[in-house]
Order: C-alpha cells, then sequence, then structure tokens
C-alpha cells in the first residue's frame, strides 16, 4: 500500500492508461539510480514481525538476472542471500523468509493479433515474497493457510491482498511422494491462480497428475506449470530454473538496509490485537462460540 514505486517516485495507481506511471529509473535509463522507498521497507517490516519472523538488522538487495521483455534492466531488485526477515510461523506452517523486491511489467498477449503488448507501469512496484517452508500436506490446508494469511495482511493494513488487482499473487510449489518415503519428490511450480479456490483445484490437478505418472513408472521433471481455470487442468510453461540460473550478486546501487533495533521495536508495538490473539479474547471474554467468532473477525472493520 504505497504511494509511489520501490526505487522511484512515480505512482503505482492501478488501472491507469498503459505506460503511464514511469520514470527514467523505471524505465531503467542510462544512468537513472534506484533509490529506497522508506514506505515500502516499513510495511515488509510490518509484515515479518506479524508473521512472527527475526527481522534482520541487515539485509542486501541483490540482482536476480533474467531476460523477458517486460523486464527493462534486463535484472530485478530483490533479496538473497541475506533477506529481510527469517524464521516465522502462521497456523502451523514455518515461514522460511520475507523478503523485499519489484515487480516487473505486464506482458499482454490478447490485446493486438500476432503481437504482445507491453505495459511497465507496475514494473519497479514494491513486492514482498512470502516463502513457506515445505509444512503444507494437502490442496485445502493451503487454501486455509493462504486465507489467514491475507486476513493478517489485512488486519496490519499493508496490502489490500486483491488477488484480481495483481496485490496478492500465490506461487505453488507440489510434489508427490509414495506413501512411507521421507525424502520429497521433484516439485513443480504452479502459476497464474487468481482465486483460492482455483489454487485448491490446481493443486489437487497437479498432485494427480503427478501420482498418475509415477504410477506409470515415469518421473516428475522440474518445470513451471500454468492452471488453466477454464479446462481445471494444468500445462507445462517453461523448464524451472535454479537460483544459480539467475546469477545473483549484490546490489551495486544499493547500500545495505540498515534498521535499528529501536526502529523494529516501534513498528512491533504498533501493531494491532492480530486474528488469533482475538480470536483467544472472544472465546475468553465473551464465551462466543467458533462460528460466531469465525464471522466477526473475518472482516476487520467488523472486528
Amino acid at each position: 500500500k504505497t504511494k509511489t514505486k520501490a526505487f522511484c517516485d512515480s505512482p503505482t495507481t492501478f488501472g491507469a492508461e498503459p505506460n503511464v506511471n514511469t520514470c527514467p529509473v523505471c524505465l531503467a535509463l542510462p544512468g537513472a539510480l534506484p533509490v529506497l522507498n522508506a514506505h515500502a521497507v516499513e510495511l515488509a517490516v510490518r509484515a515479518a514481525l506479524a508473521l512472527g519472523c527475526t527481522v534482520h538488522n541487515t539485509s542486501i538487495f541483490a540482482r536476480k538476472n533474467y531476460f523477458y521483455p517486460d523486464l527493462p534492466k534486463g535484472y530485478q531488485i530483490s533479496q538473497y542471500d541475506r533477506p529481510l526477515a527469517t524464521h516465522g510461523r502462521l497456523v502451523g506452517i514455518g515461514i522460511t523468509r520475507v523478503h523485499m523486491e519489484e515487480d516487473a511489467g505486464k506482458s499482454i498477449h490478447d490485446r493486438y493479433t500476432g503481437a504482445t503488448a507491453i505495459d511497465l507501469n507496475r514494473a519497479g512496484v514494491p513486492l514482498m515474497e512470502i516463502v513457506s517452508e515445505p509444512d503444507i500436506r494437502s490442496a485445502q490446508e493451503a487454501r486455509r493457510y493462504l486465507q489467514t494469511l491475507k486476513q493478517v495482511l489485512e488486519y496490519i493494513d499493508v496490502s489490500d491482498v486483491d488477488m484480481e488487482k495483481g496485490s496478492l499473487r500465490v506461487d505453488a510449489n507440489v510434489s508427490a511422494r509414495r506413501v512411507g518415503e521421507s525424502k520429497f519428490g521433484t516439485k513443480t511450480e504452479v502459476k497464474n491462480m487468481n482465486t483460492f479456490s482455483g489454487v485448491e483445484k490446481a493443486l489437487e490437478a497437479e498432485f494427480e497428475r503427478q501420482v498418475a505418472l509415477l504410477e506409470r513408472g515415469g518421473r516428475v521433471v522440474q518445470q513451471t506449470m500454468l492452471w488453466d481455470g477454464a479446462k481445471g487442468e494444468v500445462r507445462p510453461a517453461r523448464s524451472k530454473e535454479e537460483s544459480h540460473d539467475y546469477r545473483y550478486f549484490p546490489e551495486p546501487d544499493l547500500p545495505p538496509l540498515v534498521l535499528s533495533d529501536a526502529y523494529i521495536a516501534g513498528i512491533l508495538s504498533s501493531l494491532p490485537e492480530l486474528p488469533d490473539a482475538r480470536r483467544a479474547r472472544y472465546r475468553d471474554q465473551y464465551g462466543l462460540g467458533d462460528q460466531e467468532i469465525d464471522e466477526l473477525v473475518a472482516d476487520m472493520p467488523l472486528a
């Protein structure tokens, strides 16, 4: 929920005419240098603390290198080996890390026949990536985790978490393994899911595809899959890159992000009562049942 982008003062307004929310920095014109948005840092720290993470006093921005038409610089400013925060937990699911990065632009494939249009309004919009541990064991559990995550982010007012506007996005990794095996199978990543029910259906479809493949004696290939909601099926998009494919290295145009203990403590003290604490209080203080509590806590203004 910032008014301007992660490293420049171009606006982040959704739905503007293509390519108007841009400047030399987010268009990657030669000599244009990034300057970090302090409000984006504050919101990322709020989210990390609300998820029980340890926020590090020093984190490093890195360049994630890949070529795509809607990525003007040829790299994305992200964080890699020294992220903003690590080791949190939400509804029993471990949070590996919370890090800051910038968005890429948008490729639009259905506007002009035989051509792809590029809209760079989104290039440079601040993103926060929340990575969970492989603790989720069903599509239903994944949906519950996401619903709770959305609720927490709404309560702390860091995002409008609207999947249709792209302000909440989900990439889900899936791997199947035989009963009794402890080692994880090869994972695939499913993208292009824009509803929670779509996430649940896509995960079930991809799991079934992997199981059928393994039972035929085949092997799962690590790749990115796209969810087709209309057909109710997943299809391959491209082979999945490993982290070394991105040739990460520290961003030379940005100094380390250094946060004092007092700064982190100040943000922690400003957090509102979170959904789980509110649930417990409604149960203890008012003797309400689970159904009533869920109705009241679901929406922050109502709560």
